[in-house]
């Protein structure tokens, strides 16, 4: 039997910020996924497509995570130095068809040294950006921002945002 490539479905919303005066992998972007409550696990990033069977869920708890495990995600970083400004955002928002039927979804990164109340108007761009070009067929509504901010007083600091995918559908094909 064969199977098509898997489908995303359950996801979580996260964000998280921290700061170190060692580094910033094993420093503050750790700390920043510690925060979030997703360091135990080795993050594969997406590009930005939410697909029609996705559904967003209560972050699901440290237990819930196995140590190690592949957890993909869509996700928005930046990291700065001191007294610096590193804010990483997130929004999207969901697709329906003339039915009300929803169709999927458009996400949006950010990450630089803008001000979270900056950074919001310039993420509903992005997101206009992508709408538009291409998918202004469908309604765009449930809209939602996920934004995180920092101005660390140690060496390093990082700020980030995730959609954090939770399990999939493996859709069968006809064999050939």
């Amino acid at each position: 039997m064969k199977f098509g490539n898997r489908i995303p479905c359950d996801y979580f919303e996260t964000k998280g910020k921290g700061e170190s005066d060692v580094t910033i992998h094993a420093g503050s972007f750790h700390l920043a996924l510690h925060d979030a409550g997703i360091e135990m696990a080795n993050i594969m990033t997406y590009s930005s497509i939410l697909p029609k069977s996705a559904v967003m869920k209560e972050y699901p708890g440290r237990d819930a995570i196995a140590h190690g495990e592949v957890m993909e995600s869509i996700v928005a970083q930046f990291s700065c130095g001191p007294g610096e400004r590193a804010t990483a955002g997130i929004i999207y928002g969901l697709l329906h068809d003339e039915n009300g039927e929803k169709q999927g979804g458009l996400v949006c990164e950010f990450g630089g040294g803008m001000a979270e109340e900056d950074v919001r108007p310039h993420l509903r761009d992005m997101l206009d950006e992508l709408y538009f070009n291409g998918y202004e067929h469908l309604e765009l509504r449930d809209i939602r921002y996920i934004v995180e901010t920092i101005v660390p007083t140690k060496a390093y600091g990082t700020a980030l945002a995730a959609l954090c995918f939770m399990n999939y559908t493996f859709p069968p094909v006809a064999e050939d």
